[in-house]
């Protein structure tokens, strides 16, 4: 999809005579600002937490292939990485024809998958119109033998079965006209971006704000060749046409009414606001018919809590094939998440971020006299172990079966005593309602580790840092626009640059801490020091390799030594240069405790 803004700085190296008004796209689009906070649509937004995404163009019918050669990664950029001409690659509109399309299908599985809202690609970056539009001829309607508009049964369909119905829209990039941003193989020279946007760009979004009803969502992507002022002045004349309607902040310049994070980007802290976070089921987001890297409904049903516990909306993406069919393993898969949320959804829809951070044991969400506990691991002695709960508990109950649970509550923790097997090993859910206040512990840095699970794995976000130490997000691809994202502790250069990890150690004994960094060859070889009360344990850095932004980043999980804890409770684990000069130590992306057993 190659939505992550820093990728974006690659894109405008290559636009050509880019005119004075366009700025660099960080500058464009800061993924942690929105003007318009108070918007009345963001009260369903905010509810809804479990959205659809569809890709659907061109680039679905040709399935990742062009040319006798097969892409992987982001399908529906197959056009750009081919360097399609684009006159060539508009004749694939004459055999395109999705007879196998069924408006009532799609919104009935997103319906049975508990999906709350949809948005669907009108237009991708190939520049195609998967609506009936008057302003070009190069759309399903007046190109392909479908001579239909999918998007009016659709929208249709969507409403009739409750669900929020929306538009993807490309304002910038457009690779099939010669003054639309992306294309310099065949359109070369200066482009005229306004005349782009007066003569396309604009009339379309005008066109799905008029001719389909009540929309929820005009999702944006890329934006460019716009100033701020004239951005305003754009998106000012579209909520003329629909003042409910949400625009996404990739709108360009903090304009939007909602936060966008990159693509398969959560946060690693909640966030407070309205924002989503987007994934694509397999590894791209248009249809590849050799991609079968779907994620599981486990996956699917963990992640979806894990943005829930940050306090935003998942927006997970499918990419039906040229027929109109959607992948096989999507629908199972999403159907599969449906029948968990008609147990748990009172867990997800509705909620706000969890009170306490995550556990070993899961996530938590809440709602006012409750937190929700989303348990996937189960510790050994079946005793869990919630931290921070000041409330007076009233109850903890299986959702679902509504099976109470026997518990404890302490000065500092509540312990829940669990049966000998939960009702769903992928996420069971107990909520536990309370009465009075209890504190937001959402931040609180003090991270649990047990005995009682494999191991327990430390966040570098959640270090105290000293000196120049910092963290620093670093975004790579593994296939073509298939992005990570990885919170690193960097600026570790000497023994004033210390993190600090404080840890509450709920069990005594052995513990072997591995330290999970990567370390480009400049900085390999250099002396590190693990400490925790009064034990130390040297180190020296392994190289992993050099960081490029468009491969995969190399981590190694280093283990450093094996640390004994007496008696459990509060711990600090240091991590340090152990001499001063201008390399840093690694870029720590986490640290491991694994008991020994």
């Amino acid at each position: 999809m190659f939505h992550h803004v820093s990728r974006l700085l690659l894109l405008l190296s290559l636009y050509t005579a880019l005119p004075a008004t366009a700025q660099d796209m960080p500058d464009m689009w800061n993924k942690s600002a929105v003007a318009n906070a108070t918007h009345p649509g963001l009260q369903w937004f905010r509810g809804a937490k479990f959205g659809l995404f569809i890709h659907w163009g061109l680039y679905s019918k040709l399935g990742g292939r062009w040319n006798d050669s097969s892409y992987y990664g982001s399908g529906e950029w197959i056009m750009y990485r081919a360097q399609a001409p684009a006159a060539t690659y508009a004749k694939v509109a004459e055999t395109f024809n999705p007879v196998g399309f069924d408006a009532n299908e799609w919104a009935e599985t997103a319906r049975e998958a508990g999906i709350k809202y949809m948005v669907i690609t009108a237009k991708h970056h190939e520049g195609f119109s998967m609506y009936d539009s008057k302003v070009t001829d190069f759309d399903i309607v007046d190109a392909s033998p479908y001579k239909k508009d999918p998007m009016k049964a659709l929208s249709a369909a969507c409403k009739a079965k409750g669900i929020q119905f929306g538009f993807y829209y490309s304002q910038f990039l457009d690779w099939h006209e010669p003054n639309g941003g992306g294309n310099n193989w065949d359109f070369k020279g200066e482009k005229d971006y306004q005349q782009y946007y007066r003569s396309k760009s604009i009339p379309q979004l005008k066109e799905l704000l008029t001719n389909y009803g009540p929309l929820g969502i005009i999702w944006f992507d890329m934006p460019g060749g716009l100033s701020s002022a004239q951005t305003k002045t754009m998106i000012d004349s579209l909520r003329l046409l629909q003042p409910n309607c949400l625009f996404s902040s990739r709108v360009g310049h903090d304009l939007g009414d909602y936060r966008d994070f990159g693509d398969s980007e959560v946060p690693p802290v909640p966030i407070a606001g309205a924002w989503e976070s987007i994934y694509t089921h397999n590894d791209s987001w248009g249809y590849i018919q050799h991609d079968l890297n779907f994620k599981s409904p486990t996956e699917i049903i963990r992640l979806l809590a894990n943005v829930a516990s940050k306090g935003g909306n998942l927006m997970l993406n499918v990419g039906p094939d040229g027929n109109g069919k959607w992948p096989a393993y999507s629908i199972a898969y999403l159907k599969a998440t449906g029948k968990w949320l008609q147990t748990y959804g009172e867990s997800i829809y509705g909620t706000t971020w969890g009170l306490i951070p995550a556990q070993p044991w899961g996530v938590t969400t809440s709602k006012p006299g409750k937190l929700f506990l989303h348990v996937w691991q189960m510790p050994a002695n079946r005793q869990l172990r919630v931290p921070g709960i000041t409330a007076k508990v009233k109850s903890v109950k299986i959702m679902g079966s509504n099976t109470a649970l026997s518990w404890k509550q302490l000065p500092e923790e509540t312990i829940v005593q669990l049966p000998v097997t939960l009702p769903d090993t992928r996420n069971t859910v107990l909520v536990m309602e309370y009465s009075g206040q209890q504190s937001d512990l959402s931040q609180l840095r003090t991270q649990t580790v047990s005995s009682e699970y494999p191991t327990a794995e430390i966040p570098a976000v959640w270090a105290v840092f000293n000196g120049n130490a910092k963290t620093k997000l670093f975004t790579y691809s593994h296939y073509f626009g298939d992005w990570k994202h990885d919170n690193c502790i960097t600026g570790m250069t000497t023994p004033d640059d210390a993190v600090v990890f404080p840890l509450d150690i709920q069990d005594a004994g052995d513990y072997k801490v591995i330290l999970d960094y990567a370390c480009e060859p400049g900085n390999a070889s250099q002396q590190g020091l693990v400490t925790v009360g009064g034990q130390q344990l040297p180190f020296l850095t392994l190289t992993t390799g050099t960081y490029n932004s468009h491969l995969p980043m190399p981590f190694i999980q280093h283990s450093v030594g094996i640390i004994h804890i007496d008696k459990a409770g509060k711990q600090n684990l240091t991590v340090k240069p152990v001499s001063g000069n201008k390399n840093e130590l690694c870029w720590l992306r986490k640290v491991i405790l694994q008991p020994v057993k």
